[in-house]
């Protein structure tokens, strides 16, 4: 049974795999979001965090051309999202692993249990949490490949965690794997889940660009230097629950 291809409204750009040299010879997600932010034309805009950058071309390019069009609505919500916090990259590599880990091969599953277990111990150092702490979506995604997430903790127990590997450029290479084993897997909902994988990663670093205070103009004097002094002195952003 052929699937239905999914609406477009007319005037909406119509989204195509890989680089391209200018708007005439086709866009993918991420070039059209430079283009909204008004930027130079790149698949690698400043506008974005570069892991969901990656997330947002391996997702774009892994879609046949029919289902890549479902992406084209979120392409506004990356502009400017690129927040200033050291957890981000970390929170996508766990978004993209718990996605992947259920249902990817075999042979990358020891790559994703890592992923998460590693992930997990970071953010636990990151936010001074108690060690050995996991989130219930972790414990969910690891229960379903139990043999991955012994290796992992056997991996973890000789080496110790790792931060670097949650770093934007390293995060981004997990997270790309983590896309392939999505695309490659038996299942029939593939293109289903790497839409969803998308708007999860959005969402994700959505939660922290909301902890980002905007900028506050100097006050002069009067009545709005009390209210500009009143705006500076909120408190401070709770913690982000990444569970």
């Amino acid at each position: 049974m052929s699937r239905r291809a999914p609406f477009v409204p007319d005037g909406v750009p119509v989204l195509s795999r890989g680089r391209h040299r200018s708007a005439r010879k086709g866009a993918c997600f991420m070039e059209m979001a430079s283009f909204l932010a008004g930027e130079r034309w790149s698949d690698h805009p400043a506008c974005t965090h570069p892991v969901l950058a990656t997330m947002a071309r391996c997702v774009n390019d892994l879609l046949d051309d029919t289902q890549r069009q479902r992406l084209v609505t979120m392409i506004p919500e990356v502009v400017g999202l690129n927040p200033d916090d050291r957890r981000v990259g970390t929170a996508l590599v766990l978004t993209a692993a718990r996605a992947a880990l259920p249902i990817c091969a075999e042979e990358r599953q020891n790559v994703m249990a890592l992923a998460i277990l590693n992930a997990e111990g970071v953010l636990v150092e990151q936010d001074g949490r108690a060690p050995g702490q996991l989130s219930d979506a972790s414990r969910a995604a690891l229960a379903t490949a139990p043999a991955a997430e012994r290796w992992a903790r056997v991996h973890l127990a000789r080496t110790g965690f790792n931060a670097m590997a949650t770093r934007p450029a390293h995060a981004a290479k997990i997270v790309a794997l983590a896309v392939d084993g999505i695309s490659r897997a038996c299942v029939d909902d593939t293109e289903d889940r790497l839409v969803a994988l998308l708007r999860d990663g959005i969402d994700v670093v959505a939660t922290f660009d909301s902890l980002t205070p905007a900028p506050v103009e100097q006050p002069t004097t009067g009545t709005r230097a009390d209210a500009h002094r009143a705006r500076a002195t909120e408190a401070s952003p709770a913690r982000v629950p990444l569970a």
